[in-house]
């Protein structure tokens, strides 16, 4: 149960005064809460990312040409447009001592004004100064204050991001309204850290981070903003060492194998493993062969290896008498890997079945039937492996392909349902940057395939305007002239299925003139026979083009492709052109990929499409990647599973999050279930960060 005393921060924003349903409304969709409704703590947690300073206040003969300004003036006389023209604004004429100046109102209520600007007295006034014919004014001024408000108002104001329906004012009224609710809470930081760093307590922290005195408190390393960062990563790093030793606590059971299905499986290989392929193997079969449960992550780049590494863990459940299953995120991914596993998983006597969402009848039921009766060694999929009725005889490992497809949640989701014993493999070919591992995957063991296997092409690169599309086209005739194969990726439009969708078709008609009957057309709306059949027609050689949109993103892998056009290449994620990039480069012939952008280009897509020209090795463009944009849009597009930070920024406060880890391993050697004053305070930071997940698991032992 959450303390009682944070539930005041955990009402509906609209308990706050001044909050309506229609503010709220705006206040969710600020808070990317549209559904759940805003609360009173998102605006606690809702940092500044500027100021205003309000502390210039010069005389009326020296005001600058543009800027915020604060002025001591009398007013004057009152100047309504005319009757029935509403395109004239209201003026006020104000005057000191050295000149005078206007303030001007669209729409504006007369009775109002003259209420808050009565002709005769002084008022001090703040806003952005303008010029017109020469004459200085201000539309619509921040502040209209009273000698007595004026002597209360911060010289100093902070700046909120805002959405459509919310104005500044209104925000800053609620973000103050909020604060006035936050309790007084226990120190969960040790002391002698807090001492060590500098770092004010929470509540002060709070206070600089919305009444800032300079620009320099906003700054990451600011010790109010650092303090309140480190509170976040802490709650994170503590919620995902207690779901680890959770997992880890929970009866597992040692998978050993005598190694005759694994050697099998390496006999019939055209290749030799890498040293990172023996070395991961290694550190997985070592983890199965614990009586505790295996909860490994294993990281490589496109065309690292991943899925053999996978294959040898699944043989080892095999060869200890058990089962064991790959689940992956689509139902094409389960077809290719159900296809490239399967001649090896027959070589080594492997019963290999495949069930997704379009197995239905009497194929369904054969495969149930093996399932149960323990034929079936391994089991590929999609999470339609953990439906109801899909029952094995002996499930011992989990293998989980591109797990960021998921999200975290899914996976603990996940492993609740494949048992407590069950030993889980996760793979994600997409890299991640050191800082973000710990943050997604803070709960796990990690492997990483550093090299690519033998015979893997290097792709040269190469970034063009969209204006020389012809000549794209015109070497893509004669590439297809010579028997080679290509993609044709087309925009990604930000959560716009159907505009991505045109854009292909228009793509695919544009190319069908002049390359007739070459052509073919997948995407995400097709029904999943219909686009393994243009797949299968590309795979063969029957088409020589495939134009697509992101779906060919992940699990496409025809080796005599060699050429890859990403068009608008702009638009997409440093990670998403790299997945893209990596579809080519699988067989012995050289490869090529041609980045098209519009111009004029930004100087983040510019940045972007510089990378990929100088490197093929994923982790230094996912270091790059979330430099760029930023750790919520890493994985492409936002992804469920990635924790959003509202306080902590992991490229500024990497070090932060290290230390965290750390303490938290101190925190759990000496206070296993946070039963000391200390660990009672960590709860209530559970709670306040939204971790109750993990205190659940603490009083259930």
């Amino acid at each position: 149960m959450r303390p009682q005393r944070l539930n005041p921060l955990f009402a509906a924003a609209s308990s706050l005064p001044g909050i309506g349903a229609k503010l709220e409304r705006a206040l969710g969709k600020l808070f990317g809460r549209d559904e759940a409704g805003a609360r009173v703590v998102d605006l606690v947690f809702h940092a500044p990312n500027g100021l205003i300073d309000r502390s210039f206040r010069p005389s009326l003969d020296q005001l600058p040409e543009h800027g915020i300004v604060t002025l001591e003036v009398e007013i004057g006389r009152h100047r309504p447009p005319p009757p029935h023209n509403k395109r004239v604004p209201y003026k006020v004429d104000c005057f000191d001592d050295t000149g005078s100046l206007s303030l001007v109102f669209f729409h504006a209520h007369a009775a109002y004004l003259l209420k808050t600007l009565p002709p005769g007295e002084r008022r001090f006034i703040s806003g952005a100064i303008e010029w017109f014919n020469g004459v200085p004014q201000i539309s619509h001024p921040d502040h209209i204050l009273s000698a007595e408000e004026f002597a209360a108002m911060p010289a100093v104001e902070p700046v909120y991001p805002l959405t459509a329906g919310l104005s500044a004012k209104v925000l800053a009224k609620a973000v103050q309204a909020s604060l006035d609710l936050v309790p007084d809470l226990d120190e969960w930081q040790d002391p002698a850290w807090l001492k060590k760093k500098r770092w004010p307590e929470f509540a002060a922290s709070l206070g600089t981070l919305h009444h800032p005195h300079a620009l320099s408190d906003l700054e990451p390393d600011a010790p109010a903003r650092a303090r309140l960062a480190y509170d976040e990563l802490l709650a994170n790093q503590l919620a995902l060492a207690l779901v680890r030793r959770r997992m880890k606590r929970a009866s597992g059971r040692a998978l050993r194998g005598n190694g005759e299905v694994s050697q099998k499986i390496l006999a019939a290989l055209p290749y030799s493993l890498t040293a990172s392929q023996r070395l991961a193997s290694d550190e997985i079969h070592a983890d199965m062969a614990k009586p505790e449960r295996m909860m490994r992550l294993l990281q490589g780049d496109v065309g690292a290896g991943k899925t053999i590494v996978a294959l040898l863990a699944l043989a080892q459940a095999i060869e200890a008498g058990c089962q064991g299953a790959l689940m992956v995120p689509t139902d094409l991914l389960a077809r290719q890997h159900f296809a490239n596993l399967e001649p090896l998983a027959r070589q080594a006597g492997i019963g290999l079945d495949l069930l997704t969402g379009r197995e239905k009848g009497k194929v369904r039921e054969a495969v149930l039937g093996r399932l149960a009766s323990g034929e079936t060694g391994i089991l590929v999929g999609t999470h339609a492996l953990f439906q109801q009725g899909v029952e094995f005889r002996d499930l011992a490992l989990v293998v989980i392909d591109e797990q960021h497809r998921f999200g975290v949640h899914q996976r603990l989701a996940l492993q609740a349902k494949a048992g407590d014993a069950t030993d889980l493999l996760v793979m994600t070919a997409t890299p991640i940057p050191r800082t973000l591992s710990l943050t997604l995957y803070g709960d796990m063991d990690v492997s990483r395939l550093t090299e690519k296997p033998a015979g893997r092409q290097p792709i040269d690169t190469r970034v063009l305007p969209l204006q020389r599309l012809d000549e794209v086209v015109d070497g893509i005739e004669r590439a297809i002239a010579a028997g080679q194969r290509a993609y044709w990726v087309c925009p990604l439009v930000e959560e716009s299925e159907l505009v991505d969708l045109a854009a292909a078709e228009d793509r695919f008609a544009a190319l069908g003139t002049r390359l007739a009957g070459q052509v073919g057309l997948v995407h995400g709306r097709m029904k999943g026979p219909e686009k393994d059949a243009v797949m299968e027609r590309f795979k063969s050689g029957e088409i020589s083009v495939l134009v697509s949109t992101t779906v060919i993103e992940v699990g496409m892998d025809v080796a005599e492709a060699t050429i890859m056009i990403i068009e608008n290449a702009e638009r997409f994620g440093l990670a998403q052109l790299h997945q893209l990039r990596g579809r080519v480069g699988r067989g012995s012939g050289k490869s090529r990929c041609l980045l098209l952008y519009q111009e004029p280009l930004g100087e983040t897509a510019r940045a972007r499409l510089k990378i990929m020209r100088e490197t093929e090795d994923g982790f230094v463009i996912a270091e790059e990647d979330l430099r760029l944009r930023g750790s919520g849009e890493l994985l492409g597009t936002r992804q469920s599973g990635v924790p959003t930070f509202r306080l902590a920024n992991l490229i500024a406060h990497g070090d932060l999050l290290a230390a965290a880890r750390d303490d938290v391993e101190l925190i759990l050697a000496r206070d296993e279930f946070l039963t000391t004053s200390r660990g009672e305070a960590l709860r209530t930071l559970l709670y306040l960060f939204e971790r109750d997940e993990a205190v659940r698991l603490l009083s259930s032992g």
